[in-house]
Order: C-alpha cells, then structure tokens, then sequence
C-alpha cells in the first residue's frame, strides 16, 4: 500500500506580514494512522525539501498525542524536513494520495500544474484522493476527461466560511473553501465548526477541520482495504 502525502511549500499568509504553512495536526495523525497500517509512504512538497510549518498548529493550544508523537520522533522529522519534489512523481506510483491542509495550500498546491495532474491522473486510475481542511482548495482545477470539475456533483466537504470567519482570515485567503467547492458544483457539505466531520464520495475523500483529519486517514484505509 504506497501513499503519497503532498504537502505545501507556501509560508507566507498573504500581505499580512505573519508565517503559514500546513497544520502539524493534519500531517502527524494521517501519517501515523497510515504508518500503524503498513503503508509505505512518500512525502512531496512543490520544492521539495522541508516544508513550512503553520507556527499557530505548533502551539500548546493545539498539540494532540499525534503532534507530541510527531515532535519525539527524529525518523518522522529527518522523513518531513526531506521531501521530494511533486514534480518527480506520477500519479501511477501510488494506491492513493492525502493532503493536509493549513492555509499554505491554498497559494501554491490549488494552483500547482503538478498537484492537478496528479489529481486527475489518481482519479481517472480509479485511486482515491482525500484532502483536509484547507486542503480541499487543491480540487479547485482538476478536470474530469470530459472537462467537468472533478468536485460537480460530488458530495465534498472543507474548511467552512464560518470557520474561516472565525480565524479572522476571510479578507486574506486568496478564495474561501466552501465557496470554491459550491462554485465548481460540488454538494458541499459541513458539520458544526471544529466538530470532526468526513465526506466520501467515490473516490473522493475529504475532512472539514484539523479534528477532521485522524478520520480522513481512516476512511481513507477502509477504502484501501
């Protein structure tokens, strides 16, 4: 079972002058719920190498076991700080791919031609695709071989205006994610804000929130299986 976990490189949140990135939460409870499964995993990034870490998810306020575990474990460390470029891999080398989010996604994986290749090639092999919280902005682009978004129709979830609103964020974000998802056809879908909650639809998998993201891993190997 050979998982692709595709990770931003973006670090900056928009003209505010503060550090973004991806949501420890988000990687560390996939990536351990996928390592206790077996899998092999592969960490990409657009440029490789370490990605930028959202400082808010590396608070106290927001540590899990999952974090600290992550935060203890120099293998898991040395495996993030090195990840290959996106570019390098296609979609035919793996059973599956997971994003996790942090608001870095939105700048650089929504519009990456990579990300949304490997979208579409994963999806017209018949190979799941899950994204978590910001994350599902990545479904922005992709296309289905009869030129359709790849969301239309589709039951998805995201990060909500509400929770957006709630992050102070909503002027920032180059496009909110529940909006984005309604625009392109999807039947978006939300539980209350920060309350774990999981869409799958096909092939499509995706979480609402950072609690969301442990249960997208999850739903993501019962479909594996």
């Amino acid at each position: 079972m050979n998982i692709l976990m595709v990770l931003t490189s973006h670090d900056t949140l928009g003209s505010t002058g503060e550090k973004t990135g991806f949501w420890l939460e988000e990687f560390a409870a996939p990536y351990y719920s996928f390592k206790e499964a077996g899998a092999t995993l592969t960490l990409v990034s657009p440029l490789g190498g370490q990605p930028p870490l959202d400082p808010k998810s590396d608070d106290p306020a927001f540590e899990t076991e999952a974090t600290r575990r992550f935060k203890a474990d120099p293998a898991a460390m040395n495996e993030l700080a090195n990840t290959r470029r996106l570019d390098s891999v296609s979609a035919a080398a793996f059973d599956a791919v997971f994003y996790p989010g942090g608001h870095g996604p939105l700048w650089d994986l929504a519009e990456d031609p990579a990300s949304i290749k490997l979208i579409e090639g994963m999806l017209a092999a018949g190979k799941p695709v899950t994204a978590v919280c910001h994350a599902p902005g990545v479904l922005r682009h992709p296309k289905t071989a009869a030129g359709a978004p790849v969301v239309q129709g589709k039951k998805v979830t995201g990060f909500t205006n509400t929770e957006e609103e709630a992050v102070g964020l909503t002027k920032v974000v180059p496009f909110l994610v529940e909006d984005m998802l309604k625009e392109s056809g999807a039947l978006y879908a939300k539980a209350a804000d920060w309350q774990p909650y999981v869409v799958t639809d096909g092939l499509l998998i995706s979480g609402q929130n950072p609690a969301s993201s442990e249960p997208a891993a999850k739903a993501l190997l019962q479909l594996l299986a």
